[in-house]
């Protein structure tokens, strides 16, 4: 029996309106590995008994790849907006499936060993991700960067950013159930859709588990559609985007805090180190500095916070919901106001004491010193005015939609 007819004896399945499982590719131009990835999908689910169709979401092949994969029995679905995630939006979407696992069409993954992942999904799992270092990377399968440094890096961050146990973020041989994923609004394009899915999902509380995956070099003759250092880029921008608390709030707040116990430590006079090694007036303008970006830091992370709980783009906290009752254009304006006032005060009376002297020489050593303050605490207090004054215009839109008028 050929490949072709085996295909289409088990392709009717697909045609039912309740199925169990779809098993879904993203396809770009690949004609060289799309057949032989439909024909173990087919086998798979006439050997495992299961309900099921093959899905092909096409980018806009210009290779006969639909050609291929509709002659060997599977369902192909056009996708207009080109991109690794565009592609799998537009599957996930036509999916039939009540479960779905979706893998790469170049041939890397076996399609013929799915049986954990739908072991999984049966017991529970929303989202269950093939681990390649579990289950074995054949020689030449991933390059080095990606296998030493890029996959194992940006895992651990996303492990620590959003408290996930998943070893390998960025599997391309996933299951899980379709209404889950899809109520996740997923939304990127490119490849850092890969991220999305993880990031969404355990931010939304869903079951993620694993099952060790193998790899294999892929069966194409022409490079990926991966970029090393684009792509790496991309996931790790998106990592950092859906955690202000690891991008605003944890650096802004050693920053701020450093320099603020530097900074009282210096104020009253030199500080002493070792023999050799003493901190004065320079340091002491340093960690002034340190204590105004660690400000802002915090500023961007409690706007970014804030914003984000608001439109529901991450999930509702204790300490986002504090933010929302507690943060509002007018309590910021008046902290900054505050701090400015202070600020301008301690530089009027460092210039009312210059003035003293006949704006001599200074013959008090602290003066530098409360310049430097003042002016630290005005530059505090305008950027939190100015802050204030952002946060109503991000209010504005959110106002509109729950038809209010926002607040002064």
């Amino acid at each position: 029996m050929t490949i072709a007819s085996r295909s289409r004896r088990a392709a009717p399945q697909a045609q039912t309106d309740e199925l169990e499982l779809t098993i879904l590719m993203p396809c770009l131009n690949e004609a060289e590995t799309i057949g032989i990835c439909v024909w173990k999908a087919m086998r798979y689910l006439a050997g495992a008994g299961i309900a099921g169709e093959v899905l092909v979401a096409d980018n806009g092949s210009t290779d006969g790849s639909q050609t291929i994969a509709e002659g060997l029995g599977a369902r192909v679905v056009p996708v207009a907006e080109r991109g690794y995630g565009a592609a799998l939006q537009g599957g996930i979407a036509a999916a039939r499936g009540r479960f779905i696992i979706m893998g790469d069409a170049d041939d890397s993954y076996d399609f013929t060993a799915l049986d954990g992942f739908v072991e999984k999904l049966r017991g529970g799992a929303d989202l269950v991700m093939g681990n390649r270092f579990a289950g074995g990377i054949e020689k030449g399968a991933m390059p080095f960067l990606h296998r030493w440094l890029g996959n194992p890096v940006l895992s651990f961050i996303g492990r620590l950013f959003f408290s996930t146990g998943t070893r390998d973020f960025h599997c391309g041989l996933r299951g899980f159930r379709a209404e889950p994923i899809r109520a996740l609004g997923l939304r990127t394009t490119g490849m850092e859709f890969a991220s999305e899915m993880v990031v969404r999902s355990a931010l939304s509380g869903l079951a993620i588990e694993e099952v060790p995956t193998t790899l294999k070099p892929d069966g194409r003759s022409r490079p990926p559609h991966l970029k090393t250092w684009r792509d790496g880029w991309r996931h790790l921008k998106f990592l950092l985007m859906y955690n202000p608390r690891w991008l605003f709030f944890i650096p802004g707040t050693m920053l701020a805090g450093l320099g603020i116990l530097l900074a009282a430590a210096l104020f009253v006079g030199p500080l002493q180190v070792t023999g050799d090694l003493s901190l004065d007036f320079n340091s002491f303008v340093a960690a002034c500095f340190m204590v105004v970006t660690g400000t802002q830091l915090v500023t961007f992370g409690a706007l970014s916070r804030h914003y984000a709980a608001r439109t529901g783009m991450l999930p509702a906290t204790p300490g986002a919901d504090w933010l929302q009752r507690n943060l509002s254009t007018d309590r910021l304006a008046l902290g900054g106001g505050l701090a400015l006032a202070c600020g301008l005060a301690l530089f009027g009376y460092a210039v009312a004491d210059w003035a003293s002297l006949g704006f001599g020489p200074l013959a008090d050593p602290a003066i530098p010193r409360v310049v430097t303050l003042g002016l630290t605490l005005a530059v505090i207090g305008l950027q939190l005015f100015f802050s204030a004054f952002l946060l109503g215009v991000l209010e504005i839109p959110l106002s509109r939609g729950r038809g209010q008028t926002p607040a002064p």
